[in-house]
């Protein structure tokens, strides 16, 4: 294990969480506004749960997002922080997206990246790039 890697490894070694390319478009829109457009999404699998897409913050609306003082600790990825969102229609949901700014080794591929709170925002859709598949969260 590397000097950065996650405490929560050592206590469960048999924990996965893996981070791919998501190989198609995420688009994220909120209040009838898109939020994130992107093709280079990292999808990030934990366990049971649902698949994340991480966007680059390069293809997402910053200016909608406010930084909040809520944060968050897992220990398999690090500290989280979130952003409020606001449309520009005035349209605000608090905390609905995180960030891991100095993640574990392990996920170091979602540094500079944002998740959305798919009940926090109309839908995450993602086109798989052959397919054409759109499946919506």
């Amino acid at each position: 294990m590397s000097a950065n890697s996650g405490p929560g490894y050592r206590k469960h070694p048999d924990h996965r969480i893996t981070t791919t390319p998501a190989r198609g478009r995420v688009r994220v829109t909120f209040d009838g506004e898109v939020i994130a457009d992107t093709t280079a999404a990292i999808r990030l699998s934990e366990s049971d749960y649902p698949a994340v897409y991480y966007v680059p913050r390069a293809d997402v609306e910053m200016d909608r997002l406010s930084p909040t003082a809520h944060r968050t600790y897992c220990p398999f990825k690090g500290d989280a922080s979130y952003f409020t969102l606001t449309s520009r229609n005035g349209r605000v949901a608090g905390d609905a997206v995180w960030s891991y700014e100095s993640p574990y080794d392990e996920v170091m591929s979602i540094r500079n990246h944002l998740a959305f709170y798919p009940s926090k925002v109309e839908s995450i859709a993602f086109t798989a790039e052959r397919e054409g598949v759109t499946s919506n969260t």
